[in-house]
């Protein structure tokens, strides 16, 4: 925690700390949204529920590499080290994170795990452990990775068949020997399986059939395209943002380049029993190990305002809820694609923490607003 009045909190009399705004998440949306709440003088905390900041990209496996390059990976205010075309592994995305926090000295609290977040007649109360936090506005930014899923399948597999969410899978010599299937058909499971057919018997498992993106075109990276046609900056409320957040993108994969390293493609996983995977096109497969690339559920229950809908999804428009001064960032699709990427969340984040502003400057003087008050005081 920073020694500023950025990050310091005030007191009323009771036993709580009390801040303008508290952030949950110390990933890439919490620092970005740090990075403009500094910015306009607000006491704030971002409660980061890890002992680091980026727990997300520290969990990833070994050899990931984003599909933006520096360029566009970088957060508000501090460019990505390095030759800017090329793209950045896991661990330098870790770096340029808590180089972030540090070059902005942002006030981030570790090892705070949020258990719950209530709505009172001053604003909002967030528990933490023990303690008790204040304040007139709340931003959840505990992006879209937050439970890993695993279908019901898995719980007919034999107990020595090696099972894992990607969320585990780290590297190929963690994996048992024998024939591998990784299920799912996004971006990780095509990586995932890519990577363990160079020393393993590997299938993938589709679900559903994602549109392919080349991760160049005429030279030029798919993001400087994207960049420069503004397609990344068409909302989710136009006719385009509508179609493309209904089809999910491969980037850089495709099922020809899987068949080439000898990966086999097989459609959805219907059943599961003993070390046999049954598929929708009625063939069966022998495994000794299942990567489950099945994606993440939200889990939202320690959030008391009612602003989650019965399938688990954030009411909002734009990360705005009906619930006045709950705020959330990094959603996907928030707003545009870019919503939940390293390199766009700041568009979002900069909406929010202008609306915070608004909102602090129609309510009571906040404690940023009394501390600058005084300051000029003392200086005349």
């Amino acid at each position: 925690m920073v020694d500023q009045p950025t990050g310091t909190p005030s007191s009323d009399g009771d036993d709580r700390e009390r801040y303008d705004v508290i952030v949950i998440g110390g990933g890439q949306a919490g620092l970005a949204i740090g990075y403009y709440l500094k910015r306009q003088g607000l006491s704030f905390a971002i409660l980061e529920a890890a002992n680091a900041v980026g727990a997300a990209w520290r969990g990833r496996w070994d050899s990931l590499v984003l599909f933006t390059p520096r360029r566009y990976s970088a957060l508000p205010g501090l460019s990505f080290r390095g030759d800017p075309d090329v793209y950045p592994t896991r661990n330098e995305v870790v770096t340029y994170l808590e180089e972030y926090a540090r070059t902005f000295e942002l006030p981030v609290h570790f090892d705070s795990r949020v258990r719950s977040l209530e709505q009172n007649e001053r604003g909002y109360v967030v528990r933490v452990g023990d303690r008790e936090l204040e304040a007139d506005q709340v931003v959840v930014a505990t992006g879209p990775f937050q439970v890993p899923r695993i279908p019901e399948q898995a719980a007919g597999l034999a107990p020595d068949v090696f099972q894992a969410h990607s969320t585990a899978y780290i590297r190929p010599e963690d994996v048992p020997s024998g024939r591998v299937l990784v299920v799912g058909g996004g971006n990780t499971g095509y990586q995932v399986a890519d990577e363990l057919a160079a020393t393993r018997d590997v299938a993938l498992a589709i679900g559903s059939r994602q549109t392919p993106l080349p991760q160049k075109l005429l030279g030029r990276d798919l993001f400087w395209w994207l960049t420069k046609t503004r397609l990344i900056n068409k909302s989710v409320d136009t006719r385009i943002g509508q179609r493309a957040r209904a089809r999910d993108t491969l980037i850089g994969s495709s099922a020809r380049r899987l068949r080439r390293h000898g990966v086999a493609l097989k459609p959805r996983v219907v059943a599961a029993r003993d070390r046999t995977v049954e598929f929708a096109d009625g063939t069966k497969l022998e495994v000794d190990a299942v990567i489950w690339a099945t994606g993440y559920r939200s889990d939202y229950a320690w959030i008391q305002p009612a602003v989650i809908e019965d399938d688990g999804k954030v009411r909002h428009r734009r990360g705005v809820t009906d619930a006045p001064g709950l705020y959330f960032l990094g959603l996907s699709w928030q707003h545009t694609r870019g919503s939940a990427l390293i390199g766009w969340v700041k568009d979002d984040a900069e909406f929010i923490a202008e609306r915070i502003a608004e909102d602090m400057k129609l309510s009571e003087p906040s404690q940023a607003t009394h501390l600058r008050a005084v300051t000029a005081v003392r200086t005349r």
